[in-house]
């Protein structure tokens, strides 16, 4: 007898996860630069743990998904940089310059390892994963997630534009938009009606934050 596959939260069936594609396309030189590649090794390192808690504290599979992927994509930073670096290293003083370059790649790959156990222990028993977020509930800076209403005057303005995170410190960890995500979002990126906001910070800077995307205020102050 088959099984079924698993249905995913908006009906369809289950897919091949996104990062088991990129864990098992076949690694191909491309020629780039050193700070190419540790640029994009930072941005993910600073992308992955938020997402990962993220994935814990909503008891997300979709997030969790895409920390798979990001720890992947990491795993080919790393190898493309260790293949860059034997490939300049000329002199003994070029291979000790490079290994502090070796060193960073390693510690930001190790970010993103951990930040793949974090998200695994949504594999855990169903009785093992309420206490989860009751544990995360317990930081200084937490969590949340909250709807943007018709309403707010966040509506179609930039994240630049409204000064979220100047204004209230909160940072925009992600965006849902429909049935897709938009990852670290950038100053550029515009706020839409009905849109799901994963952002990280403090209680306070939450509940002003919170009541402009109601409609509730005005502007952000």
């Amino acid at each position: 007898m088959k099984k079924r596959k698993r249905k995913s939260i908006f009906g369809k069936l289950q897919r091949t996860p996104k990062w088991k594609k990129e864990e098992f396309t076949e690694i191909e030189y491309e020629p780039t630069t050193v700070k190419e590649l540790l640029t994009e090794m930072k941005d993910i390192s600073e992308l992955i743990i938020d997402l990962a808690y993220s994935a814990v504290l909503f008891d997300n599979d979709e997030i969790a998904e895409e920390v798979k992927y990001l720890e992947v994509r990491m795993d080919k930073l790393n190898y493309d940089i260790r293949m860059i670096s034997m490939m300049a290293a000329r002199t003994k003083e070029d291979a000790e310059q490079l290994a502090g370059i070796l060193q960073i790649a390693e510690a930001a790959e190790s970010i993103s390892n951990a930040a793949g156990d974090i998200a695994s222990l949504l594999t855990l028993k169903e009785s093992t994963r309420p206490i989860l977020p009751k544990l995360l509930s317990k930081a200084d800076e937490k969590i949340f997630r909250i709807e943007v209403l018709a309403k707010s005057r966040a509506c179609n303005q930039k994240i630049g534009d409204i000064k979220v995170e100047s204004e209230t410190g909160m940072r925009i960890i992600a965006i849902r938009r429909g049935k897709y995500w938009i990852y670290n979002p950038q100053s550029d990126t515009s706020i839409k009606a009905e849109d799901w906001l994963i952002i990280r910070g403090t209680d306070a800077g939450y509940e002003d934050l919170r009541k402009f995307l109601k409609g509730q205020l005005k502007v952000l102050e």
